[in-house]
Protein backbone atom coordinates (compact mmCIF):
# COMPACT_ATOMS: atom_id res chain seq x y z
CA UNK A 1 0.00 0.00 0.00
CA UNK A 2 1.29 3.46 -0.88
CA UNK A 3 2.44 5.65 1.99
CA UNK A 4 -0.33 8.23 1.43
CA UNK A 5 -2.94 5.43 1.52
CA UNK A 6 -1.50 4.16 4.80
CA UNK A 7 -1.61 7.68 6.23
CA UNK A 8 -5.23 8.08 5.14
CA UNK A 9 -6.20 4.75 6.69
CA UNK A 10 -4.45 5.69 9.94
CA UNK A 11 -6.27 9.03 9.91
CA UNK A 12 -9.65 7.33 9.54
CA UNK A 13 -8.82 4.99 12.44
CA UNK A 14 -7.84 7.96 14.62
CA UNK A 15 -11.01 9.83 13.63
CA UNK A 16 -13.19 6.83 14.54
CA UNK A 17 -11.46 6.51 17.93
CA UNK A 18 -11.92 10.24 18.53
CA UNK A 19 -15.63 10.06 17.69
CA UNK A 20 -16.22 7.05 19.94
CA UNK A 21 -14.46 8.80 22.85
CA UNK A 22 -16.72 11.82 22.29
CA UNK A 23 -20.02 9.96 22.46
CA UNK A 24 -20.68 9.16 18.80
CA UNK A 25 -22.06 5.84 17.60
CA UNK A 26 -20.40 4.86 14.33
CA UNK A 27 -22.93 3.48 11.87
CA UNK A 28 -20.78 3.14 8.74
CA UNK A 29 -17.19 3.46 7.61
CA UNK A 30 -16.24 3.94 3.96
CA UNK A 31 -19.84 3.84 2.74
CA UNK A 32 -20.18 4.11 -1.03
CA UNK A 33 -22.92 5.47 -3.26
CA UNK A 34 -22.17 5.88 -6.96
CA UNK A 35 -18.92 7.89 -7.12
CA UNK A 36 -19.06 9.10 -3.52
CA UNK A 37 -17.35 7.57 -0.54
CA UNK A 38 -18.45 8.73 2.88
CA UNK A 39 -15.59 8.17 5.31
CA UNK A 40 -17.68 7.90 8.49
CA UNK A 41 -21.39 8.11 9.21
CA UNK A 42 -22.03 8.51 12.92
CA UNK A 43 -24.93 9.26 15.22
CA UNK A 44 -24.85 11.53 18.24
CA UNK A 45 -28.21 11.98 19.86
CA UNK A 46 -30.67 12.80 17.08
CA UNK A 47 -27.97 14.11 14.74
CA UNK A 48 -26.47 12.13 11.90
CA UNK A 49 -22.88 13.32 11.45
CA UNK A 50 -21.40 12.81 8.02
CA UNK A 51 -17.65 12.89 8.52
CA UNK A 52 -15.05 13.59 5.85
CA UNK A 53 -11.60 12.72 7.18
CA UNK A 54 -8.61 14.57 5.74
CA UNK A 55 -5.14 13.55 6.86
CA UNK A 56 -1.92 15.22 5.78
CA UNK A 57 1.72 14.82 6.73
CA UNK A 58 2.36 18.54 6.30
CA UNK A 59 0.45 21.78 6.11
CA UNK A 60 2.91 23.14 3.53
CA UNK A 61 0.19 23.23 0.83
CA UNK A 62 -2.62 24.18 3.25
CA UNK A 63 -4.64 22.73 6.09
CA UNK A 64 -6.15 19.26 5.59
CA UNK A 65 -9.69 20.67 5.50
CA UNK A 66 -8.72 22.93 2.59
CA UNK A 67 -8.72 19.86 0.34
CA UNK A 68 -12.51 19.35 0.49
CA UNK A 69 -13.85 20.90 -2.71
CA UNK A 70 -17.33 21.71 -4.03
CA UNK A 71 -17.47 18.53 -6.12
CA UNK A 72 -16.77 16.39 -3.04
CA UNK A 73 -19.43 18.27 -1.09
CA UNK A 74 -22.03 17.66 -3.84
CA UNK A 75 -21.17 13.95 -3.95
CA UNK A 76 -21.44 13.64 -0.16
CA UNK A 77 -24.80 15.41 -0.07
CA UNK A 78 -26.17 13.15 -2.81
CA UNK A 79 -24.82 10.05 -1.08
CA UNK A 80 -26.21 10.92 2.33
CA UNK A 81 -29.62 11.75 0.86
CA UNK A 82 -29.65 8.21 -0.54
CA UNK A 83 -28.48 6.78 2.79
CA UNK A 84 -31.24 8.54 4.73
CA UNK A 85 -33.89 7.43 2.22
CA UNK A 86 -32.66 3.83 2.14
CA UNK A 87 -32.46 3.57 5.94
CA UNK A 88 -35.74 5.52 6.41
CA UNK A 89 -34.13 7.82 8.98
CA UNK A 90 -35.69 10.86 10.60
CA UNK A 91 -32.67 12.77 11.87
CA UNK A 92 -30.93 16.10 11.64
CA UNK A 93 -27.90 15.91 9.34
CA UNK A 94 -24.61 17.65 9.89
CA UNK A 95 -21.54 17.57 7.64
CA UNK A 96 -18.25 17.61 9.54
CA UNK A 97 -14.59 17.44 8.66
CA UNK A 98 -12.02 15.82 10.88
CA UNK A 99 -8.67 17.29 9.90
CA UNK A 100 -5.62 15.36 11.01
CA UNK A 101 -2.11 16.68 10.70
CA UNK A 102 0.84 14.39 11.35
CA UNK A 103 3.85 16.03 12.99
CA UNK A 104 6.71 13.52 13.06
CA UNK A 105 5.34 10.95 15.54
CA UNK A 106 2.19 12.69 16.78
CA UNK A 107 -1.17 13.53 15.25
CA UNK A 108 -3.16 16.73 15.76
CA UNK A 109 -6.92 16.18 15.40
CA UNK A 110 -9.31 19.05 14.69
CA UNK A 111 -13.07 18.38 14.48
CA UNK A 112 -14.89 20.99 12.41
CA UNK A 113 -18.63 20.64 12.98
CA UNK A 114 -20.99 21.94 10.27
CA UNK A 115 -17.90 22.42 8.15
CA UNK A 116 -19.72 22.85 4.85
CA UNK A 117 -21.44 26.01 6.08
CA UNK A 118 -18.08 27.71 5.68
CA UNK A 119 -17.64 26.83 1.98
Amino acid sequence: MATHNELGKKGEELAAEYLLKNGYQILEKNWFYKKAEVDIIALKGETLAVIEVKTRSSDYFGNPQDFVNQKKIRLLVEAINQYITTKDLDVEVRFDIIAILKNQYTFKIEHLEDAFLHF
